[in-house]
């Protein structure tokens, strides 16, 4: 008898790649060889950008030609421009990510092209575009100028500029470039997956990355970091202990908890723990950090599970100014790097992704006239 699928995929080897990997017993994280504790705070998110798509983290004159890439493609085309104002209007933040993003597809002047070369240069668009998508659609639903990135500027100071309205300190540059980083890319995660089942059939970047996106828009994946600061805001700063153990004993489930992945802790927690205390402690007003870490202390000791990435994101995110509902376009910012990166992988030794499945339906239905049903 044939073994029974395993329910959503767990286990299962859907690809090869030579991008990122994941030791779940020891709680390790690996960008094509390098470890995520080597990487965050000390390897900008442009160098990261450039190790992912083109598989090596580059020289001052690679880092530079690929600014100058960003720069250039930070330009958003007429089809995005002329409806930002609209779709910020009528949709939410990710649904209008995935509108924007698909008009930008049709923007592009390697739409028509899945050649090596052109899906660099698309990469290099995404990855410089998703910050300004969000932080325009971010002015127009509020009525406000969005200030023009600053060619000087890196991807994380031009995006905490754009979001509100003033210069970031140094400082809080470092930390959400360091964010960035920590966010670039995870192995075959839902997102991930859905834009390589898409880039496997030959379509192009831009479709693979909106199917991302659509992804990503879940609260079972990216929507989680909203809803521990959603979680936190609805807590009496008094008596967190007691409210985590009410809604457990419950039976309900508190975001930013545990992974598929790791049997130990998220070693992106352990950075962005620091962070949230650094940011909370120079706020002067660290409330939600040691909600935050009394919560962290409380599901540990009811359930023993440790946090995810979403978990400090959240109050990180939060401290930096950034708007709650904007945490997960925030991680698409970050993953256009890792999304776009799998994309040429796929397309570079390509096979068409097409799992089996295990039918449990009637058999042997007799056909009967509509008269007679």
């Amino acid at each position: 008898m044939a073994d029974k699928p395993t329910k959503g995929l767990a286990d299962v080897v859907a690809a090869s790649t030579a991008l990122s990997d994941i030791d779940g017993q020891a709680g390790r994280l690996f960008y094509r060889g390098y470890d995520i504790h080597d990487l965050a705070g000390r390897t900008t998110f442009e160098e990261t950008a450039h190790l992912l798509q083109y598989g090596s983290l580059p020289t001052r004159e690679q880092l530079s030609a690929y600014g100058e890439e960003l720069v250039r493609g930070r330009a958003l085309g007429t089809l995005a421009e002329a409806n930002i104002a609209e779709i910020a209007e009528k949709q939410a933040p990710m649904e209008a990510l995935r509108t924007l993003v698909s008009l930008a597809g049709g923007d592009d002047p390697d739409k028509d092209t899945n050649a090596p070369e052109a899906n660099l240069r698309k990469a290099a668009r995404l990855t410089a575009q998703q910050p300004i998508l969000v932080a325009r659609y971010h002015a127009a639903r509020t009525g406000t100028t969005v200030p023009d990135p600053d060619p000087e500027l890196s991807v994380a100071a031009n995006f905490l500029l754009q979001i509100t309205g003033r210069v970031p300190g140094e400082r809080e540059v470092e930390i959400f470039d360091a964010c960035l980083v920590l966010h670039a890319d995870h192995t075959m995660n839902a997102s991930t997956f859905a834009a390589r089942v898409c880039a496997a059939t030959l379509s192009d970047m831009h479709s693979a990355v909106v199917a991302a996106i659509g992804t990503l828009k879940g609260p079972l994946h990216g929507g989680a970091n909203e809803q521990v600061m959603r979680t936190l805001e609805s807590l009496d700063a008094g008596s967190v202990a007691q409210a985590v153990r009410d809604r457990l004993s419950a039976g309900e489930k508190i975001m930013g908890f545990g992974h598929r992945v790791y049997k130990t802790e998220d070693p992106r927690a352990t950075h962005l723990r620091k962070m949230s205390r650094e940011l909370g402690e120079a706020s002067g007003d660290d409330t939600y950090y040691r909600m935050s870490k009394e919560m962290e202390e409380v599901v540990f000791e009811t359930k023993g599970l440790y946090p995810n990435v979403d978990f400090y994101a959240a109050t990180v995110y939060h401290y930096l100014g950034i708007p709650t509902d904007l945490f997960t376009p925030v991680f698409s910012v970050s993953r256009m790097s890792g999304w776009t990166a799998h994309v040429i992988e796929q397309h570079a030794d390509n096979r068409l992704i097409r799992p089996d499945s295990e039918y449990i339906g009637e058999r042997d239905q007799k056909w009967k006239p509509i008269a007679e049903r």
